[in-house]
């Protein structure tokens, strides 16, 4: 009995060395949590704002005091500027790392900053994403990403070399989670076929609200893997068409019925649904920020859900 027990525990403890760095990747993904919502950077830098490593500093301080804790990058953003200005404006405001979580993206080969690209194109080679994550974490001025993804779906990955990638960067503690971001299903499918995939960022709002009916947040929700929704505010301020006029009449009635401003009904009314959708905001506006954050707290009731769905299909639902 005794010599069985020992058999058993030697054939475990073989188990856990051989698969350690499986098991620990699962752990360290597992204890991933995101803010609400999310801090989109793109925004902060030459794209648009601008801010001085002053402002970006005071920026990043004002969404931890709001509970926005997670901040979505991308190496291009910037045309390869906004990571290393973000990054030396998280050193300035002296957050402590553990505070935050840090969100980027790589693949995208832009023919623009200090790149050498004939043409604008996607790479997925293992040497790449390595020495793109690593690129990110010298300019974010940190140790990890909280969660690397592939920005665009390309037609010549690899699904063995991108998980040969996300694997040795999650055991050498450079990245805890690996994601994805506007991939379709089935792309999604390849990729975690090969490795884990913790969540897919895609365009979603009340004016893009094709993943609800093409199965991509149901997809999503079935196999655990998290949604994030970059423009969730869509068009409805950007764009004048009929879609968008019955959308703005509409979010006057509710606007007074529920006391908050258009783009919290909007963002709340992603946030109501089952697929538990975070909201990738772009506003680089610290009062916006602070306002949009009481999305968290509204819960529309099921027909003003329904309204606004109704109002921007221009239809009944079937």
């Amino acid at each position: 009995m005794l010599h069985c027990a020992k058999a058993l525990a030697s054939r475990f403890f073989l188990f856990l060395a051989s698969h350690s760095k499986i098991i620990i990747t699962v752990l360290f993904s597992m204890k991933i949590t995101l803010s609400p919502i999310i801090a989109g950077a793109m925004n902060w830098g030459v794209w648009s704002k601008n801010l001085t490593t002053t402002e970006m500093a005071a920026l990043i301080h004002s969404c931890l005091e709001y509970g926005i804790t997670t901040f979505d990058h991308a190496d291009i953003y910037g045309g390869y500027t906004t990571e290393a200005e973000f990054g030396a404006a998280f050193k300035h405001s002296g957050i402590a790392r553990e505070q935050m979580q840090l969100i980027s993206k790589c693949g995208i080969q832009h023919v623009m900053g200090n790149r050498n690209n004939r043409i604008k194109h996607y790479d997925y080679s293992k040497e790449y994403i390595i020495k793109s994550t690593e690129g990110s974490l010298k300019n974010l001025q940190t140790d990890y990403l909280d969660v690397l993804l592939l920005h665009r779906p390309s037609p010549l990955m690899e699904p063995d070399e991108i998980a040969e990638a996300a694997e040795q960067l999650k055991a050498d503690g450079k990245i805890k989670a690996f994601g994805v971001s506007n991939f379709t299903n089935s792309q999604t499918e390849l990729i975690r076929s090969r490795t884990e995939v913790f969540c897919n960022q895609i365009e979603f709002s009340a004016t893009a609200y094709q993943p609800m009916l093409d199965g991509s947040l149901d997809y999503m929700h079935l196999n655990n893997i998290r949604a994030l929704a970059w423009s969730p505010i869509g068009c409805v301020f950007k764009t004048d068409t009929e879609q968008t006029q019955r959308l703005r009449t509409l979010l006057m009635e509710l606007v007074v019925k529920y006391e908050v401003t258009a783009d919290v009904i909007l963002l709340a009314w992603i946030l109501r649904h089952p697929a538990k959708i975070i909201p990738v905001t772009g506003s680089a506006n610290s009062e916006r920020l602070k306002n949009q954050m009481k999305a968290a707290d509204v819960q529309l009731e099921l027909e003003d859900w329904f309204a606004i769905w109704t109002e921007s299909m221009g239809e009944k639902v079937p």
